[in-house]
C-alpha cells in the first residue's frame, strides 16, 4: 500500500509528490482504451486531449484537490479523454429551453418554427424540387416566385420579394434605388440593431450617401422638405419596433412622408421590422402597427423580418408596388441575397396559416403571446407538483412579466406567473449556470437573487427535460 501524503506538508512539497502520481502522456496513450480513441479521432486529436486533462489535473492540485480525489480522476482518465473529444467535435448548434418568458429572443433563434413548417422542411429536404423550374413550361422558372402568391393574398394587390434578412432587404432597396444618391432620413432613427449593426453602416454600404434631417427627438415634414434635390433617391422610414423615444417629440408621419414621395416622384421605404400582421389588442397588449397599416400609409416598399412576430424563419420580405419589388428583383444584388428551399418551405408553411386563417392555434410565437396568465399559473402548478421531492431548493409561483424580445413592441408587457428557484447554500448565478450545463441547456434569468422558469416561452414537449435539469440542481 502506497505511503500517504500527510495533510500537514508544505503545499509546495505535497504538490511535487502529487503530480509525480499523475502518468506520463505516453503511459496513458498506451491504454488500450486510447488505442481505440486513436482510431477514430486520430492519434494527435487524442494527444492533445490527454495533454490537456494532464494539465487540468496538476491545476487542480495546486487548487487543493486531494490525493483520493486525484487517483480517482486518474483511473476516470480514459473516459474523460473520449468525453472531451466526443465534446469537441458535437454540434455547436443545438437545441436549448427558452424558460426566459421573452418569446422572440434572438440569441435564442428568434421564432420557433410551427409544426407545420417544421414538416414542410422535412418534405422538402428529402429530395429533389421545382425551386427554379416552371412545372408547366418545363423551363428554367425563378425561385422568387415561391411564397410571392401567398404574399400577394395577404396583401392584395401589391408584390413580394423574399431575401435572406430584414438588413439585406433594406441594402438591396437602397442599392437599387439611391446608389451613389442621397438617402434621406430622420436623425431620430439612425438606430442600431442586433450585433452592433447601425442603419448608416448598412446604407453606407448599399453605395448610397446618408442624409440626416431634423433632431433627435423632433422631425417634421418640412425638414425633409427643404433639403431634397437632384441628387435624392429615397425617403426611409424607420419604424422604432426596438426603441422608443418619449416626451418632447415629433415626427412626420408616413402617410405625409409617402404624399411627399408621390410629389417628388422619390421612392419611399419603411424598415417596418417586427413583421406584425395582426393586431396585438386580442391580446391586451399596446398597439403594434401592422405591414397592411404601413403599406396603406402609401410607401412604395415595406420591409419586414420573418422570423419576429410573423413566427416564421429568418427571412427580409420586401412588400409593395409591383414596379418597385420588380425592379429590386432585376438587382444583380438579389441574386447574392436570395434564400434556400428550405427557407421557402418554412415560410410558406407559416403564410399558409395566416391565409387559412389559423396562425393564433398553429404558430408558437402567437400561441405564447395569446396564453392567459391563468393557463401559465396553471400550468406551473402542475409543473411543481411533478417535481415531487426537490430536496433544499425552495420552488414558489409569483406574478412577473413576459416580454415579446427580438426589437418588437419594446413597450410591451404580458403578465404572467413564474417558478422561482431559491437555494439557501447556492447563489442564483451559479444556479443559471448549471441549468445552462444541461443537456439541452436550460436558459433561465434571475430577479433579486431568484432564478425565474417562465413556462410561457417552454414548449410542453420540453417540459421532462427541464424536469430533469432542476432535479439534478
Amino acid at each position: 500500500m502506497s505511503k500517504r501524503l500527510s495533510t500537514t506538508s508544505s503545499s509546495p512539497d505535497r504538490s511535487k509528490a502529487l503530480f509525480r502520481r499523475v502518468p506520463s502522456i505516453e503511459r496513458i496513450l498506451s491504454r488500450p482504451a486510447l488505442h481505440s480513441l486513436a482510431n477514430t479521432f486520430g492519434r494527435q486529436a487524442v494527444t492533445d486531449a490527454t495533454r490537456t486533462l494532464c494539465a487540468e489535473l496538476k491545476r487542480a492540485v495546486t487548487e487543493g484537490l486531494t490525493e483520493e480525489e486525484l487517483e480517482e480522476r486518474i483511473r476516470a482518465l480514459d473516459e474523460a479523454v473520449g468525453e472531451k473529444l466526443r465534446e469537441e467535435i458535437r454540434a455547436s448548434l443545438r437545441p436549448a429551453i427558452n424558460a426566459t418568458g421573452i418569446i422572440v429572443h434572438t440569441n435564442l433563434g428568434r421564432a420557433p418554427l410551427s409544426d407545420r413548417a417544421v414538416d414542410a422542411i422535412s418534405e422538402i429536404a428529402r429530395g429533389y424540387t421545382n425551386l427554379e423550374l416552371d412545372l408547366e413550361t418545363g423551363k428554367r422558372g425563378s425561385r422568387h416566385q415561391h411564397a410571392s402568391h401567398l404574399l400577394s393574398r395577404l396583401f392584395p394587390g401589391k408584390s413580394a420579394l423574399v431575401v435572406n434578412n430584414a438588413a439585406a432587404a433594406i441594402m438591396l432597396s437602397l442599392n437599387t434605388f439611391a446608389a451613389g444618391k442621397e438617402v434621406i432620413i430622420s436623425r431620430g432613427e439612425l438606430v442600431e440593431i442586433g450585433g452592433s449593426f447601425r442603419v448608416p453602416d448598412i446604407l453606407e454600404r448599399s453605395g448610397a450617401r446618408l442624409r440626416e434631417v431634423g433632431t433627435t427627438n423632433k422631425t417634421r415634414i418640412a425638414d425633409y422638405e427643404q433639403v431634397i434635390g437632384t441628387e435624392t433617391g429615397v425617403l426611409l422610414r424607420v419604424h422604432p419596433s426596438n426603441f422608443r423615444i418619449v416626451g418632447f417629440t415629433e415626427s412626420a408621419s408616413t402617410e405625409e412622408l409617402a404624399e411627399l414621395g408621390r410629389e417628388r416622384g422619390l421612392t419611399v421605404i419603411e424598415d417596418f421590422g417586427s413583421g406584425n400582421l395582426l393586431s396585438l389588442a386580442p391580446f391586451s397588449l399596446p398597439h403594434e402597427p401592422t405591414v397592411a397599416e404601413s403599406l396603406a400609409s402609401g410607401v412604395h416598399i415595406s420591409i419586414f423580418s420573418g422570423d419576429k412576430l410573423l413566427g416564421g424563419p429568418q427571412a427580409g420580405i420586401l412588400v409593395g408596388d409591383h414596379a418597385a419589388i420588380e425592379t429590386c428583383r432585376k438587382n444583380p444584388m438579389a441574386r447574392a441575397l436570395r434564400i434556400d428551399k428550405l427557407t421557402y418551405a418554412a415560410l410558406e408553411a407559416t403564410l399558409l396559416s395566416f391565409v387559412e386563417g389559423k396562425a393564433t392555434r398553429e404558430i408558437p410565437v402567437l400561441r405564447m403571446l395569446s396564453a392567459p396568465q391563468s393557463e401559465i399559473r396553471e400550468r406551473s402548478e402542475r409543473f411543481i407538483a411533478s417535481l415531487g421531492d426537490t430536496g433544499q431548493l425552495e420552488l414558489a409561483i409569483e406574478a412577473t412579466t413576459s416580454r415579446i424580445g427580438g426589437g418588437a413592441a419594446v413597450d410591451a408587457e404580458i403578465a404572467t406567473y413564474a417558478i422561482s428557484i431559491v437555494d439557501p447554500s447556492t447563489p442564483a448565478q451559479k444556479i443559471v449556470t448549471a441549468l445552462r450545463a444541461h443537456r439541452p441547456p436550460v436558459i433561465a434569468r434571475i430577479r433579486d437573487g431568484r432564478v425565474l422558469i417562465d413556462l410561457r416561452t417552454v414548449a410542453e414537449q420540453d417540459e421532462p427535460s427541464l424536469r430533469t435539469a432542476i432535479a439534478a440542481l
